[in-house]
């Protein structure tokens, strides 16, 4: 099952042994994985819906990495998209043509596992600290992944598994409105067939959970789109 904290990584490498090593890694750590082996592929998958990160091996059939990687940046809604290179071009010229076309970091192949995977948490930690982050806060409410406890001005907050999830997935992007599509997703996973009026409930059980006492609300309700954590919240 997809869990709210599993950060999405997508592998384009055409070696097959080698994708499947790293995702094996990957997945032993806890990120939700997704390989290609061709660069169009790659880019289609991508425009349909962005990872966290893309690990990119730069000879591909189809289009090459250089190229992919220079569509996703020209792109507004990938531009912030972070990208690794893989690739066995060690020469300082094509490090920096990779660089220079938008890669935000090189791996030169034959690479160690752990320090490709110490690369990835440090990418993840400066473009999306949320989702490494082992404590979230917002206003009041904090929420600490490590123990699964919740607390609101101090004081703790008991909460369901399924709840805990969703708060942890809002609170991963304030301001960001889910589908309840996308909350299933997110939530209970992709392989779980649960009916979206399911979320109605859950959230319903949330907020009066952690707005007890009449407290500030800090989901937002989207008529006809969804539900939100409040960017705003705790900020007045």
């Amino acid at each position: 099952m997809t869990l709210a904290t599993a950060p999405k990584i997508m592998i384009v490498e055409d070696e097959e042994p080698l994708s499947l090593l790293i995702r094996y890694n990957l997945e032993a750590e806890g990120y939700e994985v997704d390989a290609v082996e061709r660069g169009d592929e790659a880019e289609t998958r991508l425009f349909e819906g962005a990872p966290d990160l893309v690990l990119l091996d730069w000879m591909l059939p189809g289009i090459s990495g250089i190229e992919l990687c220079r569509r996703i940046r020209s792109k507004p809604e990938l531009n912030g998209m972070p990208i690794i290179m893989l690739t066995a071009r060690g020469e300082e010229s094509e490090r920096i043509r990779g660089l220079s076309t938008g890669a935000d970091d090189y791996v030169v192949k034959p690479f160690s596992i752990p320090e490709l995977m110490a690369r990835i948490k440090a990418l993840l930690r400066r473009s999306k600290p949320q989702l490494v982050a082992t404590v979230l806060n917002a206003g009041d409410i904090e929420l600490n992944r490590d123990t699964h406890r919740v607390r609101r001005n101090g004081r703790e907050v008991h909460l369901g598994p399924t709840e805990f999830r969703l708060l942890e997935f809002l609170m991963q992007s304030p301001g960001r409105v889910f589908t309840r599509e996308q909350l299933l997703d997110g939530v209970w996973g992709r392989d779980v067939y649960v009916d979206e009026r399911t979320v109605d409930v859950h959230i319903g059980r949330l907020r009066k959970s952690i707005n007890r006492g009449r407290r500030s609300d800090p989901i937002r309700t989207v008529r006809g789109a969804g539900y939100a954590f409040n960017e705003q919240f705790g900020t007045s």
